[in-house]
């Protein structure tokens, strides 16, 4: 059966469509080159009468009919006089076309002699990096043309380069990361500090091109971002970075801002996170955020290796099973953790098997939160008790399909003193406040595409999740609403999103104590809920006591929290 040819609109439509776009325009050019002279009028009537409207309303009203009686007067004289509206009008429009006219500075052919000198001694400047002595035509030399190895530039209001586009030989060695490093730390250096630029190398055409990065934004407050369970926000970056926008409230204004969203749950590839810093660079605030979003969909345990407080907001909370800080408490959690994950592997296995789907209580996520356990490393070292970290490695190995996601802070120092499950099951990485580029490189596995620079606010660093790109990171402020030194509307933002007080599921109630006995009365609206999982819990002078990790399976796993000891 012969086919059929398609018809010619269809065949020829993109280029019947591309004539009609390019007579369009031609027609448009020849329109507005003719009406030119009326357009220019037409804006000088505008100017003219705005003037005229200014020039009535500074007038005092005690001085508008003198100066109603001048006008009138000499409306009345250019009548009477011959040929008088006729040189009224040619006066009023040739005015009309003087005040009409383009007023705009003529753009400029070149840069100006700054800008001549600063390009012509980044020009010497790369001399060394980009010349040969075998080169019969060198494109860099002392005393060379500059225009032919900058193409494309700019500048800034303050006379600094905002971007450029430079040319390089095709024997520079460009595939070397340290050859290129050198490259991005001159520019840099001689385009001015204290800025952050962004290097796009072309190895094919021999170019690169240098541009300024503009500052994130420190304003955005901690909020419901508009995500689906299992997608984290850990911050904003740069617009050219990712494709996608999320909405933000910025006081009483909303706009869109390119976030960086981590996917957690059973089909995540960077299941768990570690987040390093320096000391004040913002990562007990990450960590608040990501608890914050965590509870609108689960549990969250948080281990505090600080002892400042942070997380305080967060005890007695619905959904916050624990929030410890002493080596016992913190101890008895990751025991019970690492127990939890394997009855919900145990449970979901036996559903897999049976034909059916999961129960219920395996999923419902469950993160566990530590800030700074290298703390308690040493702790437990010197006391003779077993290193908490030792206990995430059944989380962490085990924790995707059980839907126990892990996130680790610490500090950027610290990194040798984590423990090998830690550093190899956190594929998802970030680095908050100042850092060196070797220290990025080692903490994220790649260097990022922009100059790290000194002084960072708090909460920016990068973020790097799996194999993917490094991104820029600015996370959301997320203080502490118990300090005083917190805006009240920051405080105010994390009170708003924070859940409600726990109240016991089995509706029990503190039993009165005998007033004889010395202990002062306590109400039921006094009692607190058990911030720690008290079924792992044991005193901390009977370290034996704990219940210890088991490998034999759990036939029948009780209820998550009890009140047993």
């Amino acid at each position: 059966m012969a086919r059929c040819p398609l018809p010619r609109i269809l065949s020829n439509g993109s280029a019947q469509l591309a004539r009609s776009r390019e007579l369009a325009r031609t027609a448009a050019d020849s329109a507005t080159d003719v009406l030119h002279p009326l357009i220019t009028i037409t804006r000088g009537l505008r100017r003219l009468a705005a003037a005229g409207r200014r020039r009535w309303t500074e007038t005092p009203k005690e001085r508008r009919g003198a100066l109603l009686f001048l006008v009138a007067s000499v409306v009345l004289v250019v009548a009477l006089v011959p040929y008088g509206p006729l040189l009224a009008a040619i006066t009023l429009m040739a005015a009309a076309a003087w005040q009409g006219r383009d007023r705009s500075p003529a753009a400029s052919d070149g840069p100006d002699e700054s800008q001549t000198q600063r390009l012509k001694s980044l020009y010497e400047a790369l001399v060394p990096y980009f010349s040969a002595a075998e080169d019969p035509e060198p494109l860099y030399s002392h005393g060379g043309a500059w225009d032919k190895a900058f193409p494309t530039y700019a500048f800034d209001g303050g006379g600094r380069i905002s971007q450029l586009v430079v040319r390089y030989p095709a024997y520079f060695t460009d595939g070397e990361a340290e050859a290129r490093a050198r490259i991005e730390h001159l520019l840099a250096a001689k385009s001015g500090r204290g800025r952050e630029y962004h290097f796009t190398w072309d190895e094919e055409g021999n170019q690169l091109t240098v541009g300024v990065l503009l500052p994130l934004p420190v304003d955005i407050a901690a909020q419901r971002f508009v995500t689906t369970p299992g997608e984290t926000v850990l911050g904003f970056t740069d617009p050219t970075r990712v494709q996608r926008t999320l909405p933000v409230t910025l006081g009483e204004k909303q706009r869109d801002v390119p976030p960086v969203v981590w996917r957690t749950g059973l089909r995540s590839t960077e299941p768990h996170l570690l987040a390093l810093g320096q000391p004040g660079s913002g990562t007990s605030t990450l960590l608040r955020s990501i608890a914050l979003q965590a509870l609108q969909y689960g549990d969250v345990v948080i281990v505090d290796g600080g002892g400042t407080g942070e997380y305080a907001c967060l005890t007695g909370r619905d959904g916050v099973l624990a929030v410890e800080a002493g080596l016992a408490g913190v101890t008895a959690s990751l025991e019970w953790a690492a127990t939890e994950t394997e009855r919900r592997l145990i449970a979901a296995n036996q559903a897999h098997q049976a034909g059916d789907p999961p129960p219920d209580d395996t999923k419902r996520p469950l993160w566990i939160l530590l800030d700074r356990p290298t703390a308690f490393t040493h702790l437990a070292t010197a006391d003779g008790r077993k290193d908490p970290q030792s206990l995430l490695q059944v989380p962490l190995r085990h924790g995707r399909p059980a839907n126990v996601t892990v996130v680790v802070a610490d500090q950027l120092d610290s990194l040798d003193a984590l423990s090998e499950p830690v550093r190899q099951h956190t594929r998802a990485r970030v680095v908050l406040g100042p850092a060196t580029a070797e220290q990025l490189e080692s903490v994220l596995g790649a260097p990022p595409h922009t100059t790290p620079i000194d002084e960072l606010p708090p909460g920016r660093g990068y973020a790097r999740l799996g194999n993917g790109p490094v991104h820029r990171l600015q996370v959301p402020a997320t203080p502490n609403p118990y300090d005083d030194a917190t805006p009240d509307a920051l405080c105010e933002a994390v009170l708003d999103l924070l859940p409600p007080r726990t109240t016991p599921a089995d509706g029990e109630t503190i039993p009165e104590q005998d007033q004889s006995e010395g202990e002062p009365e306590r109400t039921p609206a006094e009692g607190k809920p058990e911030s720690v999982p008290v079924a792992a819990q044991a005193p901390e002078s009977e370290p034996e006591a704990t219940p210890a990790l088991t490998k034999e399976p759990l036939g029948n796993p009780g209820p998550v929290l009890t009140k047993e000891k």
